[in-house]
């Protein structure tokens, strides 16, 4: 991958609909009101003015469904913009015990995929805050996990970090 490639690391629980998914039987369930991913329409259209940004998935529903299932359940629109993920089957190879990745914040996650693909511009679409270091802070578009990409607040600053690159 080039340097100068432009990455939104893309959460999916807390962004693109409420952080209140469990997985079942029949796959992943919104236990909220509204629908999985309702919420992924107000990030296509942010992105219209944007075509340079690509999105690499953060998101736990890689590890658990794998990356071709998680990439389904979004838009074609966004689809055709992943470019990777955080986590990759390959990975389970090299750890000793897999936990030891999910028990790794979200932002250690983002700085493994970062130096390992020597992104210089990128930033974070997330409702996990967890562990960010106070350097890379800035780089965070933080959501509330109820509300997601649907808080006027977040797209406008979703917005403004887009219009930077």
């Amino acid at each position: 991958m080039q340097t100068n490639t432009r990455v939104l690391f893309l959460d999916f629980d807390g962004v693109l609909h409420p952080d209140a998914v469990y997985l079942s039987r029949q796959g992943p369930t919104l236990k909220a009101e509204g629908t999985l991913f309702m919420w992924a329409p107000i990030l296509t259209n942010l992105l219209v003015d944007f075509p340079m940004i690509s999105l690499v998935l953060s998101t736990s529903w890689v590890r658990h469904l794998g990356y071709k299932r998680a990439l389904a359940y979004l838009p074609i629109e966004l689809q055709e913009r992943v470019i990777g993920a955080t986590w990759h089957s390959s990975m389970a190879k090299h750890w000793v015990d897999e936990n030891l990745w999910d028990g790794r914040t979200r932002y250690d996650q983002i700085c493994r995929y970062v130096a390992r693909s020597q992104l210089r511009d990128w930033m974070a679409l997330d409702d996990d805050i967890q562990g960010w270091a106070e350097d890379s802070a800035q780089r965070l578009i933080a959501c509330t996990p109820e509300l997601g990409l649907s808080a006027a607040h977040t797209q406008v600053e979703l917005r403004r970090h887009l219009e930077k690159y």
